[in-house]
């Protein structure tokens, strides 16, 4: 009997012994799939211009937050520089240099391609159009990501696009002396964005595009007469208010600004399902950042500019915002007859906005009355 019991002993250890050593070869073949698989992600380092200097708050260092966060959320499967403007490209080429390779990555805002894509405008800042909550629903809720993406692929870019930052609305001009009518506006020089540039031309103001750092100059030579540009924080970090000191709210044609990572499509296709999902992520982490960080630093800045510098706030009239909208619903029907894409991009968020107008309607409280 006792002889019997230490064979069942023996036994039962053996295949304990069997088993764990099985589970040992599984574990240790695991192990060899998972080294393997670690060994197969090949670190990438994006390198990316971009259209405006990382010293400008909310405007040029929203993607500061993407870069210094990217290698220790990706393990180091990802990591970025930033060359600031004119580094490594100018910045209206940087979309042509991310498509043909030359970067593999870029940071600007869609705005600057109008003159590839008319409908580039509308996935950057819409004059009267959407702030940011609006803006942001369509574009990650309704059709606005994948029209955006359209737009690149239809154009014939190489290009895949995130959207990695917004900010809040800009103010809508730099005078040297105030503004009553549309009249005061024929024959001014103006440095203006977008398609708020086409609006002003009806009103006889000659418009031109300049990189942030040219403005300041071409104003103190009298190249241009008058500007807009950015954020009130952004402006008065160029000095504006020491040249013309006749601001004017609100920004009609930028109540919100959206910016672009583009990565070269290669390059994209080429990570892991894991990679692009870290980049997914922390752009979006990035548009939340540089909203509240836009917002959190304008009042103060503003009361500055009055306080400190001698700079005359002023708010628009209803019968002078009435004239801009008038003119800017005439240049979208001139813009879709001109353009098919942009007619398709303009029905689509036009469709949005109405749904979205009823609820923005009875949905929040009235904004504080504007200063008389």
């Amino acid at each position: 009997m006792v002889r019997l019991s230490y064979l069942l002993s023996l036994v039962f250890l053996t295949v304990l012994a069997l088993l764990a050593m099985s589970c040992t070869k599984e574990v240790e073949v695991e192990v060899e799939k998972i080294v393997e698989v670690e060994k197969e992600v090949k670190s990438v380092e994006l390198k990316v211009p971009v259209a405006f200097g990382t010293h400008l708050p909310s405007l040029g260092d929203g993607i500061l937050y993407i870069s210094e966060r990217l290698e220790s959320i990706s393990g180091g499967s990802l990591t970025m520089t930033v060359h600031e403007p004119g580094e490594l490209v100018a910045a209206n080429e940087i979309l042509d240099a991310v498509s043909t390779g030359k970067t593999n990555a870029g940071y600007a805002t869609a705005g600057y391609w109008v003159g590839k894509m008319p409908s580039a405008p509308l996935f950057s800042a819409v004059p009267f159009g959407p702030d940011a909550a609006e803006y942001l629903a369509w574009l990650y809720y309704d059709d606005g990501m994948d029209l955006y993406q359209q737009m690149y692929d239809d154009a014939g870019y190489n290009v895949h696009v995130l959207l990695a930052a917004i900010i809040p609305p800009e103010t809508s001009g730099w005078f040297a002396d105030p503004i009553e009518s549309t009249s005061d506006l024929d024959g001014l020089r103006m440095r203006f964005f977008g398609l708020g540039a086409v609006v002003m031309q009806k009103f006889g103001v000659q418009t031109s595009l300049l990189p942030g750092g040219e403005i300041y100059a071409a104003l103190e030579k009298g190249a241009i007469d008058a500007t807009e540009f950015s954020l009130p924080v952004v402006d008065q970090r160029l000095g504006f208010h020491k040249l013309v000191k006749h601001n004017y709210y609100p920004g009609w044609h930028q109540q919100a600004t959206t910016f672009e990572l583009l990565i070269n499509k290669d390059v994209w296709n080429g990570l892991t399902d894991q990679q692009r999902m870290i980049l997914e992520v922390i752009t979006k982490a990035s548009v939340a950042d540089s909203f509240a960080h836009g917002e959190a630093l304008e009042g103060a800045e503003i009361k500055k500019n009055v306080t400190e510098f001698g700079v005359i706030n002023h708010y628009w009239s209803d019968e002078m915002l009435a004239e801009y909208e008038k003119a800017w619903l005439e240049v979208v029907e001139e813009q879709k007859a001109a353009d098919p894409f942009f007619k398709t991009v303009w029905d689509d968020f036009s469709a949005f906005d109405a749904e979205y107008k009823y609820w923005a309607s009875i949905g929040y409280l009235p904004r504080p009355a504007a200063p008389e």
